[in-house]
């Protein structure tokens, strides 16, 4: 192959990386833009891996965008009607892929059991939409 062209492939490759980077960047930017939007981890029953990403307070589900995604739809729709609170704890060694000051939250859904991580503040906001959900 010709220099030249080895160069060029190379630049062109560098401008992809740079422009999936910014991409992801400015969707994160834009989820979590706006009121009841937080930034939460979540791991399912049967697996030791969390996944990051953003949640959004809805008026009666909790929308989580997967950070590492392109995708505009939610990968996960908690309805508040149907979550339950079973526990909570400090996030240990076991959670590797957790900073360690996070509170890990465990709830029922009408999908399953979910263990959700988040800050301090963000749990007492998670409770209190849980709460203030009207009468059933």
């Amino acid at each position: 192959m010709h220099p030249a062209l080895i160069g060029g492939l190379a630049v062109a490759l560098v401008a992809l990386l740079v422009v999936v980077a910014v991409a992801f960047q400015l969707r994160r930017r834009f989820l979590l833009f706006g009121l009841g939007a937080v930034t939460m981890w979540v791991r399912r029953p049967g697996t030791q891996r969390w996944s990051l990403g953003v949640a959004w307070y809805g008026s009666d589900v909790l929308l989580w965008y997967r950070g590492l995604s392109f995708a505009v739809r939610p990968h996960e729709r908690l309805s508040r009607a149907a979550m339950r609170i079973t526990g909570q704890r400090i996030a240990d060694r076991d959670d590797v892929a957790l900073p360690a000051d996070l509170v890990v939250v465990e709830c029922v859904t009408s999908d399953g059991p979910r263990e959700l991580a988040m800050d301090r503040s963000t749990v007492t906001g998670l409770l209190s939409w849980l709460e203030s959900a009207p009468p059933r």
